[in-house]
């Protein structure tokens, strides 16, 4: 593999993107945390005022934040759509339960007598809370407020998936790309940012009150400050918007290609691919960076733009193993081969088809299909040994991760554990060299570009030609990794880029060059 820059010059190179997302995700954070700590506080002295509501109240905020956050964010798409407005209300509601707690907890904490002292002295309720509860509690309500801000800061690394930026961008892209410079260059600063924040609200925790007034005072300006810079209208370079994976932004067969090959600039935001699918389909996106079996291609009406320069390399689905379970496991390769050359492009769709949008379960789906094929068996009892198969996080790996486990279940004997939705092409090739998986579905393509990060000669020289990438990258993993490369199932999930059907037929766009070409004819937004 080619060696990768150290990560102080990987930071310079990106330094200016690497300061932009940094402003975002401080900007989603504080604007998260100041509707948070508005609302906590407020909910904080009601619930004080009526304890038998307390239980309601913190239960429901508690509810809420054991809610998985990207699961919290999907939610929150079809009420809002995608970007910072999704992300920001998500937060918010990560960030409620320490502060109403702490809050409810500060005022009720007060010795009574105290309360009863300040009444007879003839304040009014009013006058109590703020002269009297409030300075007593503060200490406690801001220790809550320190553990919503650190929770805020790292939540928000995941509103990337939704198209909000924020340094989460680098670290799903990293381990997309498998760039540990990347996944770095977002997570420094992410925790810089997180302890940045939990000092400075320490310091503020041991001032007396009249300095802690003032102080919060100075700060409340500061963070109003940021807050409204934030949300100052973004422009757009365009009147397409395209959402594509933090992968695809970061590979050569990807946006770095459109832009080299095509001299394509548009306005882009970054997503994840669950979600990039459901936004244009509710035409929040122009254009995405699709793959060309996604079953969601079908389901959605997509149209795959013509690639008529020629940037996306093959992408054969061959089953991944590592050389030592070939061995130690010798009937494991002839049964895998039993579906090579079986799944062209159309019956891969057309499972994918029936996961994606029918709701059928991927075991349901493979069995039908290797029933059809006549290669279906019961599973026998799993005695001869155990084998682990990983899958990426879509729609492919879950169809093939569930078919090759009933393959080798029923024609080995193995017994066979599934670990799918893994996160990326990192994360399952880092698996499988250490044996963590024994094998995964993978795609020639990213072997030659992601994995080997293979040189533009080699890669031009290869790139037209299934066949001589395949036994590049065969004969590359097998020397460095000690990898092997099955034979191909037969579908090529080559990337694409995906339009409406009715949106490419009205601007009569059906290839990335047209696509370009309509670009630069547009005014400028």
């Amino acid at each position: 593999m080619n060696d990768q820059p150290s990560l102080w010059v990987f930071i310079q190179q990106q330094s200016g993107k690497l300061l932009q997302q940094t402003l975002v995700h401080i900007g989603l954070t504080v604007s998260a945390l100041l509707i948070a700590v508005t609302a906590g506080v407020l909910l904080g002295i009601w619930i004080s005022r009526r304890k038998n509501m307390a239980g309601i109240v913190l239960g429901i905020a508690g509810v809420l934040q054991t809610v998985p956050s990207i699961a919290l964010l999907g939610f929150m798409i079809p009420l809002l759509g995608i970007g910072a407005k999704p992300a920001i209300v998500a937060l918010f509601l990560y960030a409620l339960l320490p502060i109403i707690r702490n809050t409810y907890t500060g005022i009720t904490g007060i010795d009574p007598a105290i309360v009863e002292a300040a009444r007879a002295l003839g304040m009014t309720p009013k006058q109590i809370l703020t002269k009297v509860q409030l300075p007593l509690a503060m200490p406690v309500i801001l220790a809550g407020i320190r553990t919503a801000a650190v929770i805020t800061v790292g939540v928000a690394t995941l509103a990337a998936y939704i198209a909000a930026g924020g340094l989460g961008e680098f670290i799903f892209g990293g381990i997309a790309l498998n760039n540990t410079n990347m996944i770095l260059a977002g997570a420094i600063p992410a925790a810089l940012l997180a302890l940045l924040c939990d000092a400075v609200l320490h310091l503020l925790q041991r001032l007396n009150i009249r300095k802690m007034k003032r102080a919060a005072a100075v700060m409340l300006v500061a963070l109003l400050a940021g807050s409204l810079i934030y949300w100052l209208p973004a422009t757009r370079s365009h009147k397409l918007l395209a959402g594509f994976t933090p992968e695809f932004m970061g590979r050569h067969d990807g946006y770095l290609g459109l832009q080299q090959v095509y001299g394509m600039q548009v306005s882009t935001v970054v997503i994840n691919d669950m979600i990039m699918y459901k936004a244009i389909a509710g035409k929040t996106l122009d254009v995405i960076s699709g793959s060309t079996t996604d079953g969601r291609v079908k389901a959605y009406n997509l149209v795959a733009l013509e690639d008529d320069k020629h940037i996306f390399p093959p992408y054969y689905a061959a089953p991944l193993v590592h050389t030592k379970v070939l061995q130690q496991y010798p009937q494991l390769e002839p049964a895998l081969n039993l579906v090579a050359g079986r799944i062209n492009d159309s019956v891969m769709t057309a499972l994918n088809y029936r996961v994606d949008y029918n709701g059928e379960s991927p075991e349901k789906v493979a069995k039908d299909f290797l029933a059809a094929q006549g290669l279906y068996k019961q599973p026998q009892g799993g005695r001869n040994g155990r084998i682990v198969i990983g899958a990426k996080m879509f729609g492919d790996g879950y169809v093939l991760a569930a078919l090759y486990k009933q393959l080798l279940e029923g024609h080995t004997g193995l017994e066979v554990v599934t670990k799918t939705g893994l996160g990326g092409t990192k994360i399952c090739f880092d698996a499988l060299v250490n044996r963590q998986i024994d094998l995964y579905p993978e795609y020639t393509g990213t072997g030659l570009l992601v994995l080997l990060q293979a040189p533009p000669a080699v890669t031009d020289s290869l790139i037209a030609y299934p066949e001589k990438v395949y036994a590049h990258v065969k004969a590359e993993f097998l020397q460095r990794y000690g990898l092997q490369w099955l034979k191909p199932v037969g579908f090529n999930n080559t990337y694409a880029l995906m339009m409406r059907r009715e949106q490419s037929e009205a601007l009569q766009v059906h290839s990335i060059s047209q696509l370009k070409t309509y670009i630069n004819t547009q005014p400028r937004l």
